[in-house]
């Protein structure tokens, strides 16, 4: 997560050293003056990503090791201007995630190490609460919640970690809060943005052993990521 936090603020700067003076001189140029009066526009977002569980057990003991690889993101963004400084937004995206669990107790890698792979498709309903526009620059917060469809959570499956088969449920429900910047240029407007991604329900499929090394000390399992996006409208 560390990284990818990182990775937002170096962009982030390069962009403003890059295109420093038309954004941000004393009396810049103002570019697309009149963007934020459309009541309906639209975009699309690039971004990276990390995944990660938080993992609540039933009993203090044995914990697992979770690490988040970085992912790729994808996706579309509708915006419906609710208020001069609010707005209803759609962002169905495609994330491409990776997970590392590893059990401790385990003599043999093929017990320990569960790697966990995803694709999600996310459906969020998001409000965006803009600052007063100064210049070429207007920050905003942004929040909501959002569904979620894992296309490689193994649901289905009658394996389970005994053959190495790790299971989650399928739909999974999420409260999302991040920040980010519009930054307008002659003919479009960046937007970068870091966000948190907070899943609110368990997601763990139990074994069919109920005393599972792997899952019967799990009280619950919920997701946490960290999203970067970068959105151009």
């Amino acid at each position: 997560m560390k990284k990818i936090f990182v990775l937002f603020l170096l962009i982030t700067l390069q962009t403003q050293a890059q295109l420093g003076k038309s954004l941000f001189t004393k009396d810049p140029i103002i570019n697309l003056e009149n963007f934020d009066k459309q009541k309906v526009y639209w975009g699309y977002f690039l971004g990276f990503s990390t995944f990660d569980y938080k993992t609540d057990y039933k009993v203090p003991g044995k914990d697992i090791d979770v690490k988040g690889h970085t992912g790729f993101n994808v996706g579309l963004v509708g915006s419906l201007r609710l208020h001069e400084y609010v707005e209803l937004r759609f962002e169905p995206g495609l994330y491409y995630a990776s997970r590392t669990l590893t059990y401790s107790g385990f003599n043999k890698d093929r017990d320990a190490i569960r790697e966990v792979k995803a694709t999600y498709i996310d459906f969020p309903l998001m409000l965006k609460f803009s600052s007063l526009r100064t210049g070429n620059v207007r920050p905003y917060l942004v929040g909501g919640v959002s569904s979620t469809l894992n296309l490689s959570s193994n649901s289905k499956s009658k394996d389970d970690n005994l053959q190495q088969k790790f299971r989650v449920k399928p739909w999974t429900q999420n409260y999302t809060f991040g920040f980010g910047v519009d930054l307008y240029f002659e003919y479009f407007k960046f937007s970068p943005s870091i966000r948190g991604v907070f899943g609110f329900k368990d997601e763990l499929i139990r074994d069919n052993d109920p005393n599972s090394p792997w899952t019967g000390n799990i009280e619950s399992l919920k997701t946490r990521a960290v999203l970067i996006n970068f959105t151009f409208h």
